[in-house]
């Protein structure tokens, strides 16, 4: 934005002997020049901030929707990277009601896999709030953004050829169906951890249902706000009658899962 401040600074160095300025008291031309400042000033702040404004409003748009961003393609592709690590990159997404067993079952995995020679890597929900999306709340539009920025670091490390873990509540369908379509068909492996609620109560491994239950904790996940469960997913990990499997048994479901479909060799 450009502003012309010639008639500014024409009016702050006329000269006493101008035509129609001659006439003025030396106070009376200090007070109209401050003022005539001033008001340029303002209207300076009125058009800075309705710019920012504009900016800030279409900025999303703008950088979604640049032709000026170009894909740089690497020699290097995920194929071989798979090659080299010999096995292929996916993401293993675990769901679930806190307590039900999301973050035992992701480090028993990658340990099972991990014995096993393949790379791994763990994106737990809570760590990852302490870091990467630590300026997020609980709020409905920050847990969206929450589990699109796991989505994306998910998928990076796919690309990597990692078979990346991502253990998070996740509790609303679109989000989970959001991250399942920026992957190529079949790496996004869904595992429900169907576990009762009155189930993961009782273990309440954090004490936050008792928070909840006490009015401590707000928009907690099973009791003031929905969690909704799966539709398809590729693995569901429940309890057999009242016994709950040990994180062993159910790391070697998903380890069978991944051996049939072709993930632990290139």
């Amino acid at each position: 934005m450009i502003i012309n401040y010639s008639l500014r600074i024409d009016f702050v160095r006329a000269k006493s002997t101008k035509v129609g300025f001659a006439n003025f008291p030396l106070s009376c031309r200090q007070n109209v020049t401050s003022a005539w400042s001033k008001f340029l000033s303002a209207k300076w702040k009125e058009a800075s901030l309705k710019t920012s404004t504009e900016i800030n409003s279409n900025e999303g748009s703008v950088c979604n929707k640049s032709m000026n961003i170009v894909w740089h393609k690497c020699s290097v592709e995920k194929i071989d990277r798979q090659e080299l690590l010999q096995q292929r990159g996916c993401v293993i997404w675990i769901t679930g009601l806190s307590g039900s067993g999301k973050s035992t079952l992701a480090c028993a995995l990658t340990r099972a896999l991990h014995s096993r020679g393949k790379l791994t890597y763990v994106l737990d929900g809570d760590n990852i709030r302490h870091g990467l999306n630590s300026d997020l709340t609980f709020k409905p539009q920050d847990r969206a953004e929450n589990i699109r920025r796991i989505g994306e670091v998910a998928k990076v490390f796919s690309d990597a050829g990692v078979i990346c873990i991502a253990s998070v509540i996740s509790p609303y369908r679109k989000d989970r169906d959001a991250c399942r379509s920026i992957l190529p068909d079949g790496d996004f492996i869904e595992v429900f951890m169907d576990m009762p609620l009155h189930v993961c109560e009782a273990r309440d491994p954090k004490g936050l249902y008792k928070l909840a239950r006490a009015g401590k904790i707000e928009g907690f996940t099973g009791v003031d706000d929905p969690y909704e469960a799966p539709l398809n997913s590729e693995i569901v990990i429940q309890m057999e009658g009242e016994v709950c499997s040990s994180p062993e048994v159910m790391a070697e479901k998903v380890v069978c899962y991944l051996d049939a479909k072709g993930y632990l060799q290139a």
